[in-house]
Parts: structure tokens; sequence; C-alpha cells
């Protein structure tokens, strides 16, 4: 039995996210782990259980999502990604392929993930990449966002930062950085951690934004990290900005 992992790109405008729904049509997957379990199950003749490193939400990115799977299948990588490059639509890429320990696991040996926020800042709409930015034309004051985030690094309860409904999953995680580049025409805003919660990052982006309009003190951070209380954080940001970009071994 042979361990495949690969490395995934896509864009997640038109699905449901990376992990396989129940679906009303299985021959018409409307998310990547069913598109893509579709088409390996055809190529191998077998039935494919695809583990992904990371269970993305609908409409967000990934550059570097990792996943392997099991087979019996002789089918060479250079055929496997031939074949995967012809078939598989447009906006999704396998671009890796490799044979790795019979014991590999793209989830639960992930030691860390590294994601982006793209925010647009022109006061004009970014024509060609409105599907993977967030636009805020608002003047935002990155010296109190960036002392903010400092507040956010490390080791913390960050119930206040998901939207898990369960009170008994833990919340505790440790981010590692949390920087932010201005470029022209935009930001972007770099998180590496050794996991991150359902919309985490994306709650913390949405809070951090809050801080550069004025709306919250940046201190106030801080605060909202101690409440454990998700209605004390700022609004989340739409899934568009954001982009997975590595998975850490």
């Amino acid at each position: 039995m042979r361990n495949l992992k690969l490395v995934i790109r896509y864009d997640g405008t038109r699905y449901l996210g990376w992990q396989r729904q129940r679906e009303a049509d299985p021959r018409k997957p409307r998310t990547i782990q069913g598109k893509l379990e579709e088409l390996l199950s055809r190529l191998t003749g077998e039935r494919v259980a695809l583990i992904g490193a990371s269970r993305t939400d609908a409409g967000v990115h990934a550059e570097g999502q990792v996943a392997n799977f099991h087979t019996t299948s002789p089918l060479s990588h250079k055929e496997l990604l031939a074949r995967c490059a012809r078939y598989l639509p447009e906006d999704i890429a396998v671009v890796s392929v490799e044979e790795t320990d019979p014991r590999f696991h793209a989830r639960y040996l992930a030691r860390g993930k590294r994601y982006a926020y793209r925010i647009c800042t022109t006061p004009y709409p970014e024509v060609f990449r409105r599907r993977y930015t967030l636009r805020d034309p608002e003047p935002l004051d990155l010296a109190v966002m960036r002392s903010a985030a400092g507040l956010l690094i490390g080791e913390h309860d960050f119930r206040s930062f998901t939207s898990l409904k369960s009170k008994k999953k833990l919340t505790v995680r440790t981010l590692h950085a949390l920087h932010i580049e201005v470029h022209a025409g935009g930001m972007e805003l770099f998180f590496e951690g050794d996991g991150f919660l359902y919309n985490m990052i994306r709650i913390i982006t949405g809070t951090l934004l809050e801080v550069g309009h004025g709306r919250f003190e940046p201190q106030e951070v801080g605060r909202i990290l101690e409440a454990k209380d998700r209605s004390k954080a700022g609004p989340m940001a739409p899934a568009l900005g954001l982009c997975l970009l590595e998975v850490l071994y």
C-alpha cells in the first residue's frame, strides 16, 4: 500500500470549502476534497479517502494545502500529476505528488500553518484581485494595529476569536507570529501558529481592522482575550481575503 502526499492550490470562490459534504449529486461535488476524491477514485480505480491538513472554509483559498491518500494503484507520480492537470477544473491544481512514509498523516502530523489575509486599500475597486482581497478604502492606523496584534502573539485561550459553539472543545492555541506588511494599494496580515480555531483568523482580522479604524483601542484586544466571549471581539472578515500559504511539518 502506497501513501501519496499532494500539495494543492485552489481558488475557493465557488466551493463550499475543503471538507467533503453530502452532495445532492455525488458526480458534481461542490467541495475541494470532493472534487479531488472523485477524480482520484476514477484514476486509481479505488475509492480514495483524501486526508487534508486544513479544513478551509467556503470561499477561502490555498497556495499550499497538503493532503495524503493510500492506494495500491501503480500510477507513477508523473502520470498522476499529468492527469490531475488535465482533468481538474482550472481553479484547482495539484502542484506536487510524492511517495511518503506509510504513517504520514497530513492533518495529525502538521506542527503549524501559515496564512495570509489580504486587504485592498485603494479608493477604487481592485478589478483583477477582487476575488482574493477584502476592499477597505478607509484610512487605517497601522501603528495601533501592530500594537494590538502584538498582544495576541503567544499561547492564549482564543475563545473570544472563534465561532465554535461547543464549550467543551479546547480553545488554547499558540500564535507564533502575526505581522502586517504594507504595499502599494494594500496590505497583508501574516499568521503563523500551531493551529487555528474555526474562523479564528477572520475574527482576529476583523478586530484589528476595528482597531485600525479607531473603533477599538489597541489595549482592548487584551481585554477581549481575557473575556473568552465571542461577542466582545470585532466582526468576522469575509472569507475571500484569506489564503492558506503553507503547512509546516
